[in-house]
């Protein structure tokens, strides 16, 4: 039997109810009719459950989940998706640099406004010029994603103690190198299986350049839509352009749910919202890299490109972790300014009251006064021990935390945003993506690391197939350049 993950309604209604507990709504009565109707829970961490809901108990879960949307949030006031609402709240939201998205008219999309219009920060602030990153800031930049990604490919979903376990049986705790099954005891391997997905090619004795992972496919997707449309794409630009490209069976969580959503004939920014309990997950985050590495300097324009991209897929917080991801890599892409200064600077664009800005300046607190790092992750563990492992708030968390900690140096970074657990090989490539870039030079990452990817990267996105990390350094270079 065909079991399509993250999208049944079934198993989508017990992740909506826990995002509405956590977004400010009461689904204590719908929760309550959902389990006497003998309702399952979420999947903790698979994508779907192992078996078939009845009849009714699908067209149950769709109406509640329509039920659940209509639920007015008690954090709506602090936590809006708009743009316009967004910059708001944002007082010390970024001075826009000349030519820049940020800097004129946002494109219109069906039914909206132009995104900024009215409101005080889009007229006002001082333009500024650009700096563009070398090819070889770049080229790092990419080799730091694909490092940090192909670092926690192979633990992804495992829990915590198993991570630490497994990399303590093979000397390689505190984490310094690639996982390896080499040496490990047969029983521990039986209690923590490696992911059965990546263990093929992501262990340190089967790495033979960078594999497939949606990590890097939204960035290869980022430079087609940057390639088609420039920098003024819209969201409904974003959404052909996954129909045109991007295969159904490479999408997960919000992304999976938005692709039906348009196959539906749902159009953005609904397709976020509709029946899509993973609006608030990482999903939006890992697609943020380009527009960082292509506003250099610019937070604003990046943050603003990032939210134009996120919202087909995400609303609040997942939207958020991605306008916070963007604008810190713009500030890194400069090279100009140390990782500290880049975390505070995603903070701008991000609602202060959120629940994502008070998570990550939670993190960064820890991370400065913590010399123990695992006593750091302990605690971001306890601390958001509600939220599923793929979820924006802890994931962006964790990335914060583990630059803070090592003060940007690429292995400390990488090494510590995988250690920390929850999405593994996302933290690990976001990480990786901000070190190498504030790096500055290929050469400045340790060959360990740089080797095994073999100037590689499989995909299934374009023509990219294949292709080396200095070609997709050209590509960003130029588009860094276009107005």
């Amino acid at each position: 039997m065909l079991r399509l993950t993250w999208v049944q309604p079934e198993d989508l209604l017990g992740h909506e109810l826990r995002q509405a507990e956590q977004d400010g709504r009461e689904p204590s009565a719908i929760a309550a009719r959902w389990r006497a109707a003998g309702g399952p829970p979420a999947p903790l961490t698979a994508g779907a459950s192992p078996v078939t809901a009845s009849p009714y108990l699908r067209l149950l879960a769709k109406d509640l989940l329509d039920e659940l949307a209509d639920l007015p949030s008690s954090l709506a006031e602090h936590e809006p998706t708009d743009l316009a609402r967004i910059r708001a709240l944002c007082r010390n939201w970024p001075a826009r640099t000349a030519g820049s998205r940020a800097a004129g008219m946002a494109p219109v999309e069906a039914g909206g406004t132009p995104s900024g219009a009215g409101t005080p920060q889009a007229q006002a602030g001082e333009t500024h010029p650009r700096a563009i990153p070398t090819e070889a800031h770049l080229e790092a930049a990419w080799l730091g994603r694909a490092a940090g990604c192909l670092l926690g490919k192979p633990v992804e979903k495992l829990p915590l103690d198993g991570i630490r376990r497994l990399a303590e049986a093979t000397g390689n705790w505190p984490l310094h190198t690639w996982f390896t099954a080499r040496g490990l005891p047969a029983d521990l391997a039986e209690q923590y299986p490696w992911n059965r997905r990546s263990a093929k090619n992501s262990l340190a004795e089967n790495i033979d350049g960078m594999p497939e992972d949606d990590d890097l496919n939204y960035p290869l997707l980022n430079l087609l839509l940057l390639g088609r449309h420039g920098k003024h794409f819209t969201t409904t630009d974003v959404a052909r352009l996954w129909l045109d490209e991007l295969p159904a069976a490479r999408t997960f969580t919000a992304e999976r749910v938005a692709y039906r959503n348009l196959l539906s004939g749902i159009e953005p920014p609904r397709t976020a919202r509709h029946r899509n309990p993973f609006r608030e997950w990482i999903g939006a985050l890992i697609r943020a890299d380009v527009h960082g590495w292509t506003n250099p300097g610019d937070p604003a324009a990046a943050a603003e490109q990032a939210h134009c991209d996120a919202t087909l897929t995400h609303t609040g917080n997942g939207v958020y972790a991605a306008m916070f991801t963007a604008a810190a890599i713009a500030e890194a892409a400069t090279g100009a300014h140390d990782v500290h200064h880049c975390l505070r600077t995603g903070l701008t664009v991000v609602p202060p009251a959120s629940r994502l800005a008070r998570a990550v300046r939670h993190a960064i607190r820890l991370a400065e006064s913590t010399p123990d790092f695992d006593a750091v992750v302990d605690e971001l563990h306890a601390a958001h021990r509600g939220y599923h492992w793929v979820h924006a708030i802890p994931n962006t968390a964790l990335i914060a935390a583990a630059l803070t900690h090592a003060d940007g140096e690429f292995t400390g970074s990488i090494c510590r945003a995988v250690s920390g657990g929850w999405d593994t090989d996302s933290n690990g490539a976001t990480a990786g993506s901000i070190a190498g870039l504030l790096a500055g030079h290929p050469t400045a990452l340790p060959d360990r690391w740089t080797t095994p990817l073999k100037n590689r990267l499989a995909t299934s996105v374009g023509d990219f197939n294949g292709i080396g990390f200095d070609a997709l350094a050209h590509l960003t270079h130029r588009e860094a350049h276009r107005s």
